[in-house]
């Protein structure tokens, strides 16, 4: 993904635009933790009171005051939790409605985009980094508006008792809650961005380890590969205490900046007193209500630590929500005509470095377009089968794609019956076609729910007919589950030619009028194969196939084959 450059201000911008619909809610928040927060402070100058009161420096009812101190600390508890639930209530609305705009985002990328990305990135974003937002909403955004608010209402009472104690306790506010969160996290702030880049690039080779442990095994390269990892895990240790070691500094500047201003403040307020401007109850509370109101201020500069990431993490998430497609979906477009495909002229190539697209946006590196199809013209009539046979890398496969729109031709046209694929609604071509891929995707579910996957409201009857064409039913039927068998992760529980073989059981159950089989057999026996290969035969009177592979045998029912 393209991580656009953005400060954290516009990131923060980005992300708390996104409250807008529980403003209601993030406002009660504020609410009640400045009440919270300026009621803890005055049970601390209510006390200094009180023991002025006894100490009679101060004309008060001491009964009252440690009355109030009391119903402070018990509605303070209350004001407390109720902040906490507005926020994480907020926290977990958004995050859950984040991940919805972030699939979403994928939906629309997908598939052109994502060809090729960095999935352990990805399923950072997905994780990780929508977590981290959660203290954002729950512990960010609130804090600063009850940071700044209780600070005023603080800066006013002191000014209450000396112009000079407020002016005084404003400008450590400032540099508490604001220069030091600032400064720490333009420091921080590349190092943050490294981190989840690094984070999501430890997830793919983690997951290349998992997914390969077979051939790791098999070929000896638990050394060369445990070498990689710990070379990806170093790198993000070192960022890691570097961000730990300004942690530190930063709470240590925090607790620093506090202690000069109680001290900076009890001087000035004696100082004050002695030459007879300040009386010397107000003078003491002056510098009580100094050093028991940097609470607020102190959660700002403390958030700069955990903001580094947190804004990183949003950056993340935001480049991709913004992310462009590169193919546009089309909406209120036209119908597939039910005609022959006809390809006139087609030329296409993979664009990698430096190299703009059709749509002008460049990749990154210097390398010249892989030219996959160059003036490809063909009509690929109704009512029956046609081959598409080539060595591997002649493009049969991108053709597949460039017919279901997965990219755009770089110069040339693909209709069907007469209508031009770019103005098909997209959601009605997939309807249209039924796609067989070389990699049969199978879902951690049941073998009946990964066939209904083409169609969801399918019967059991209809599974089975789907199934019994694609000569897949007979062995379903011999495992113990039958239709309601679980299959493992990825499908690693049944062999390569039955993934296949289910695969070609939802093309048969999506009953659309074209149907694309992308080396359909490659590992499946020549039984089963031939078994596959009648039932398509039997269903070609009504549909367009087009079946790709790169053994001519394959062909042998295939009336148009096409040489690439």
């Amino acid at each position: 993904m393209n991580h656009q450059r953005r400060s954290g201000l516009k990131v923060m911008a980005g992300l708390i635009g996104m409250v807008r619909p529980l403003l209601g809610f993030m406002a009660l928040a504020i609410i009640l933790g400045c009440a919270g927060n300026l009621m803890a402070t005055f049970i601390t100058v209510l006390g200094g009171y009180g023991l002025l009161t006894a100490a009679g420096f101060y004309d008060g009812n001491l009964g009252q005051i440690i009355l109030v101190i009391i119903v402070f600390a018990v509605v303070r508890g209350f004001l407390r939790y109720g902040e906490q639930a507005s926020n994480h209530f907020i926290a977990f609305k958004l995050l859950a409605r984040i991940r919805h705009k972030v699939f979403a985002a994928l939906r629309r990328l997908a598939p052109a985009k994502l060809d090729g990305s960095d999935k352990g990135n990805l399923i950072a974003i997905l994780t990780s980094d929508i977590e981290l937002l959660e203290v954002f909403y729950a512990h960010t955004i609130s804090p600063i508006a009850i940071g700044v608010i209780t600070s005023a209402v603080m800066i006013a009472f002191m000014a209450c008792l000396h112009p000079a104690a407020a002016v005084l306790a404003a400008v450590f506010y400032v540099i508490t809650g604001l220069v030091i969160p600032v400064v720490n996290s333009r420091l921080g702030g590349a190092d943050g961005v490294k981190y989840r880049d690094l984070f999501g690039r430890l997830n793919t080779v983690v997951l290349d380890n998992l997914y390969g442990l077979d051939e790791i095994l098999q070929y000896g390269g638990q050394k060369e590969r445990m070498g990689h990892m710990n070379e990806k895990s170093e790198s993000l240790e070192k960022i890691s205490l570097r961000l730990k070691k300004r942690e530190n500094t930063q709470k240590i500047a925090t607790d620093w900046v506090i202690l000069a201003a109680g001290i900076l403040q009890a001087a000035v307020c004696a100082a004050f007193v002695m030459s007879g401007q300040m009386e010397g109850a107000d003078g003491v509370i002056a510098v009580i209500a100094m050093m028991s109101s940097f609470g607020p201020v102190a959660a700002l500069s403390s958030l700069s630590n955990n903001l580094t990431q947190t804004l990183a993490a949003g950056k993340r998430v935001l480049s991709l929500l913004e992310e462009s497609p590169q193919v546009q979906e089309v909406v209120g477009g036209a119908a597939p005509g039910n005609g022959a495909i006809h390809c006139d002229h087609v030329s296409f190539a993979y664009r990698t470095a430096g190299e703009k697209d059709k749509k002008g946006e460049k990749v990154k590196t210097g390398e010249k377009p892989k030219i996959v199809l160059e003036d490809f013209c063909h009509d690929f009539a109704p009512g029956m089968i046609h081959g598409i046979l080539g060595k591997s890398g002649c493009g049969k496969s991108t053709l597949l794609k460039l017919m279901m729109r997965f990219y755009e031709t770089d110069s040339g046209t693909i209709s069907y019956g007469g209508e031009d694929v770019n103005r098909i609604t997209t959601s009605n071509l997939r309807r249209h076609v039924a796609y067989v891929t070389q990699e049969i995707f199978l879902f951690h579910d049941t073998i009946e729910n990964n066939i209904k996957v083409a169609k969801l409201s399918a019967s059991r009857e209809e599974v089975i007919a789907a199934a019994k064409k694609a000569s897949i039913h007979d062995f379903i039927q011999s495992l113990p589950g039958g239709y309601e068998t679980k299959l493992s992760e990825l499908g690693d529980s049944i062999s390569g030619g039955e993934r296949q073989r289910i695969g070609i059981a939802r093309a048969f159950l999506h009953n659309s009028p074209v149907i694309f089989l992308d080396e359909p057999t490659s590992n499946i026996d020549s039984l089963n194969e031939g078994m596959i290969l009648k039932s398509l035969n039997e269903e070609k009177e009504d549909k367009t196939i087009i079946l790709v592979s790169h053994r001519a045998s394959t062909m042998g029912i295939a009336k148009n084959v096409v040489r690439m």
